[in-house]
């Protein structure tokens, strides 16, 4: 499926919103399916779950998307039972999906990785590649893959 969650918005003031309802409603529903199949998920999920997922986490912190309520309950969701597919492949830092549009970010490669592939842990077998293509222009994302064999 594919997903887009919430964004924290500036001042986060969705921050609640995001964390306490939509982050657990979510969780709750991916169980539900995963009850008839293993599930995979994609898109822009608003946040950079670890330092090495955008590149100035120092003076991120408490932004919309780099907030720990919001990586907590992303590493939740993973110890669900859930692979972060791109990290599976990809452990290192300067890898991202996202740059702002403002002072050439992009071409400098100053961005955050907030886009993803997840998926169930059963079909960790399956897996065989996963990527992230910054070259491909046309949005300030940018779009991730993700290879099976099934």
């Amino acid at each position: 499926m594919t997903c887009y969650a919430p964004n924290s918005q500036r001042g986060l003031t969705r921050l609640e919103y995001r964390t306490q309802a939509w982050d657990p409603a979510f969780l709750a529903y991916l169980a539900k399916l995963e009850k008839k199949k293993p599930v995979i998920f994609c898109g822009d999920l608003n946040v950079a779950h670890t330092e090495i997922d955008l590149t100035n986490p120092k003076t991120n912190r408490r932004n919309a998307g780099f907030t720990d309520e919001e990586r907590a309950n992303f590493s939740t969701l993973l110890a669900r039972g859930y692979v972060d597919t791109f990290r599976h492949f990809t452990p290192g830092p300067g890898h991202y999906t996202w740059w702002s549009q403002m002072m050439n970010c992009r071409a400098r490669n100053i961005g955050w990785r907030v886009d993803y592939f997840v998926a169930s842990q059963k079909l960790k077998p399956a897996l065989k590649r996963a990527w992230i293509n910054p070259e491909v222009m046309g949005s300030d994302h940018c779009p991730v893959g993700l290879q099976l064999a099934l």
